[in-house]
């Protein structure tokens, strides 16, 4: 499939059951998510819906290629400002770039909205998660060693940021 054929738009109720499959793949098969708790698409149809305008999707021929979302990156007003993403692509459709024009779609969402700061949080079992965050312009903060566990491993995580 070409890129051509790849649209990138904001999520709406009836993708929630493709982003379910691309999620639920990361959870169940790999350590890129700390989480081990399956994504249900009634619970994705609520959020899609709690945040409209923060729910993108990479979709070719009515099907759910990637998606994005962004929300606060802490509760409180203090952190208005800062929101934190989430971005995950379906295996075959990974190195076509659909990475890259989901999170330029979450940078325009969050700047429209006033934000002044992004973070990423990457698995340290992620090495392409880091990399992609590096190419597109991010600077590691941090790693918080051992903070997360799933499958009977201890899991860094590396914190990314970038200034809107």
């Amino acid at each position: 499939m070409s890129l051509r054929a790849v649209s990138l738009r904001a999520a709406r109720a009836e993708d929630a059951a493709g982003i379910a499959v691309i999620w639920n793949q990361i959870i169940d098969e790999t350590l890129a998510t700390f989480t081990s708790a399956p994504k249900q698409p009634e619970a994705l149809v609520n959020a899609i819906g709690a945040e409209p305008g923060r729910w993108f999707v990479a979709e070719a021929q009515g099907a759910v290629l990637g998606f994005a979302c962004y929300f606060q990156f802490r509760g409180g007003p203090g952190y208005a400002q800062s929101m934190e993403y989430t971005i995950h692509l379906a295996q075959g459709a990974r190195g076509r770039g659909l990475g890259r024009g989901l999170l330029a779609a979450v940078e325009a969402g969050a700047r429209a909205e006033g934000a002044h700061s992004l973070y990423g949080g990457v698995s340290g079992a992620n090495p392409e998660g880091q990399a992609f965050h590096a190419r597109m312009g991010f600077a590691r903060l941090a790693v918080l060693p051992e903070v997360g566990r799933k499958n009977g491993q201890w899991l860094d995580l590396h914190l990314y940021h970038k200034f809107l």
